[in-house]
């Protein structure tokens, strides 16, 4: 390239940048995000053929910095329409694309001769598609997320085929297994097992019809031979729990003696579910090459496949950072937030960014550890050791073996259990340094099975609650006088009842039961166990305890928390934006995000709050709400959110190196079903929010505007508080307010109107990423 041609590219894309700024600004719009250039000095050595002054979208060539090369159409520094784009590793996409997005119909393959065609959006595989292994594997259907969800038929390469419904990757839901011998299984699937109804045809012309569980025959069944022959009974692993009836048909000559149910689990135990190919990195994984601006110092830039820009959104006079290190800063980002202001007509003076969209969002401050130990000489230190004492007594109790089909007298609440803890010890308790108290155990069954349920293991919960290390104290009680406890581990959480809540969960408790039981994503909190600490002496202090898991209990930071009921009066934290920290319970009134779930997540969501609100309206409770946790998975140095459009190399290290989740590791937990089960509805969900901005004259507007700008998060959510009645004091409370204030407004009313209230704005926040 001649030094007078070099020169004049230059002059011309110094013009372009000026040009297209400008208009950017005089419009307030998102500006220029180069992705693929280099610098200046760098440009002789790059190839990038084929430019358009006008604008428009053309066809370009380029040989990127670090050796990736893409062909295809480009418009504004984006891969946008037809385009090819090979990485160094030997990965390649060919497809469409819109505005540095994979989106639409394409095609990827990876080095290993896998390949994947069909729908992406956002970067993932999603929509109807046809996967390849290298192995041979290929499956056919339909894609959420980089997840087999939907119907879709797999061959494996054995020779073995499932064509069925997929749930998260897993066989979940109706579907025909059919193995390489030709024996088959059609009927009910569950987390990638047989699991419901079902039949399982031999090959021989054998068949078992009737119920399963983890890939097994359990309970009602019927085996049946050819000749007509058949068995009827009771199935199980265990032998002492099989019973059943042989009859012969008329055609046999005799009854098999030798058969028996334990011949049918070993024949079925040899037919083996293919677990299939584990791909090694997924498309959503692939960034785009890093690049250099001369103008930007040494700060690296990159995008991902998915269009998650690495560098900051351009507003108006964005320009100006070029001389922000001249010492007036400062005042450069108030000119640039004040214009900001008068394009969207907000006041100048306005610094809460929940009305002024020209204020960045920032990461509230980090408490190092939420609540006070309670250590020798707290005032509940006493009151720690006894219920510790108690919890080990209880879940440390030989008990017999139970089902999950419990019957009613375990629900009866004088079915309780009293113990007396002198300090000396007894035949059933050990010595102590605390002084003598009785303890009581609620429905022990009952919340022995429903740990079980839940998947809690009693050794692991007795170490939590009662291990060496101490309960930590919040700092406040609630607003019913309730104190609460927190495990070390926090995963646990401890409140002190009333004795009307007492009453009234175990009014409830079997209809509690039988929807946790029935709804296995419920989102209605956990709860595990219930006691009372009755301390002797003249006032004959009873103490009673409610042991709940911790819905906001993560590896990662949770930097805002909502609790959320769909009302407006007193819904709005007193702390101003710069008092409160990340472990501050903020309400209707401070909520200024859009929660942004997947289709498949948003439809199982919706379905999910109805079903656990029937049940709440069946039992009369209200006053309960939604606590919502986000994790923001990119904060910058400076402790500003940085939205999925901006992106900039000027992360917040410590945050990345401990809190922060990468979109890889985000990828990978997602594409491994062992470790999916750690993200389910409610929990560890990768999702995204959406700014709203509120009107300073509504004050009690409960949904903002939207913005258009996003962030990406992993949410944490489910129902708490679900244990107050709508008894006389609510009755009373609602008639009061009713006076004073509009009766739609306020918190206390009747359990329908609650649960109708709930339901609509819950359904506004949270709304399909489409």
């Amino acid at each position: 390239m001649s030094k007078e041609h070099s020169g004049v590219l230059r002059a011309w894309e110094s013009t372009m940048r000026k040009t297209q700024a400008a208009k950017k600004r005089a419009n307030n719009i998102f500006g220029i995000t180069s992705m693929a250039n280099v610098t200046n000095n760098d440009l002789e050595d790059d190839t990038d053929k084929g430019v358009s002054i006008s604008g428009e979208a053309y066809f370009a060539e380029k040989i990127l910095p670090n050796g990736d090369y893409y062909t295809g159409q480009w418009y504004d520094n984006f891969p946008d329409g037809q385009g090819k784009y090979l990485w160094t590793d030997g990965c390649m996409y060919l497809g469409e694309w819109h505005k540095g997005k994979t989106m639409g119909k394409g095609r990827f393959s990876w080095p290993s001769g896998a390949s994947y065609e069909g729908e992406f959006k956002a970067g993932y595989m999603d929509g109807s598609g046809t996967y390849i292994g290298s192995n041979g594997d290929t499956y056919k259907g339909k894609w959420v997320m980089n997840m087999k969800h939907g119907h879709g038929i797999l061959n494996y390469s054995n020779g073995d085929c499932y064509d069925g419904e997929w749930r998260r990757g897993l066989q979940e839901g109706h579907g025909k297994y059919q193995w390489q011998n030709k024996n088959y299984y059609i009927g009910q699937w569950k987390n990638g097992v047989i699991f419901g109804k079902g039949t399982f045809v031999w090959s021989n012309g054998n068949t078992y019809d009737g119920y399963w569980e983890d890939g097994m025959p359990k309970g009602n069944g019927t085996y049946q031979w050819p000749d007509g022959s058949f068995y009827v009974g009771n199935w199980s692993k265990d032998p002492d729990e099989q019973n059943g009836t042989y009859y012969p048909s008329e055609s046999s000559l005799a009854a098999n003696l030798e058969w028996g149910p334990t011949t049918v689990y070993k024949e079925i135990a040899g037919c083996k579910i293919c677990v299939g190919e584990r791909v090694s990195i997924m498309p959503s994984q692939k960034r785009l090459a890093t690049w250099y601006s001369s103008k930007g110092g040494d700060k690296p830039r990159r995008m991902s496949v998915d269009g998650r820009v690495s560098v900051g959104v351009e507003r108006p006079l964005d320009k100006m950072s070029l001389w922000e290190n001249d010492g007036n800063s400062n005042g450069l980002r108030q000119v640039r937030r004040d214009l900001d202001c008068e394009l969207l007509g907000i006041p100048h003076n306005d610094a809460n960014p929940k009305f002024n969209l020209g204020l960045p969002l920032k990461a509230p401050k980090l408490e190092k550890r939420q609540g006070e130990t309670i250590s020798k000489g707290h005032r509940n230190y006493e009151l720690m050791l006894n219920l510790q004492l108690g919890i080990r007594h209880s879940v440390g109790r030989p008990a017999p073996a139970t089902s999950f089909d419990l019957k009613a007298s375990a629900f009866d609440p004088k079915d309780k259990i009293w113990t007396r803890f002198p300090r000396e010890g007894s035949k059933y308790t050990p010595p102590h340094q605390s002084y003598e108290f009785k303890w009581k155990d609620y429905c022990p069954v009952v919340f022995r099975t429903l740990r079980k349920l839940f998947k809690v293991d009693p050794a692991d919960y007795m170490i939590s609650i009662c291990g060496d290390n101490a309960l930590r104290e919040l700092s406040s009680p609630g607003k019913s006088g309730s104190f609460f406890y927190l495990t070390d581990d926090d995963r646990y959480m401890i409140k002190t009842m009333k004795k009307s809540e007492v009453k009234m969960f175990l009014r409830m408790l079997s209809a509690y039961y039988n929807h946790v039981r029935s709804f296995e994503n419920t989102l209605v909190i956990k709860y595990y166990g219930l006691h009372c600490v009755k301390i002797p002496g003249t006032t004959q202090k009873k103490v009673r305890f409610i042991i709940m898991g911790n819905l906001l209990r993560s590896d990662y930071t949770i930097h805002r928390r909502f609790d959320l009921k769909g009302s407006s009066l007193g819904r709005i934290t007193e702390k101003n934006e710069f008092e409160t920290d990340n472990t501050t319970i903020l309400k209707d009134l401070d909520l200024n995000f859009i929660f942004k779930l997947q289709k498949a997540w948003y439809q199982e969501f919706c379905w999910q709050i109805d079903k656990d609100c029937e049940f709440l309206v069946q039992e009369r409770t209200m006053d309960y709400s939604l606590l919502v946790g986000l994790h923001f998975r990119e904060i910058s140095t400076n402790g500003e959110l940085i939205p999925c459009q901006r992106r900039t190399s000027s992360r917040n290290s410590e945050n990345e190196s401990t809190d922060h989740i990468s979109r890889t590791n985000a990828d990978q937990l997602l594409l491994d079903p062992k470790r999916w089960a750690s993200v389910k509805l409610g929990s560890n969900m990768p999702a995204r929010v959406e700014r709203t901005i509120r009107k300073p004259e509504l004050e009690l507007q409960l949904v903002g505007e939207q913005t258009g700008e996003y962030y990406e998060v992993i949410m944490f959510f489910g129902i708490i508080d679900i244990l107050q009645d709508y008894d006389i004091t609510k009755k009373l409370e609602h008639a009061y307010k009713s006076i004073h204030y509009d009766p739609t407004l306020i918190s206390a009313v009747d359990p329908k109107q609650y649960s109708k209230r709930f339901r609509d704005f819950i359904f506004k926040v949270f709304a399909e990423d489409t």
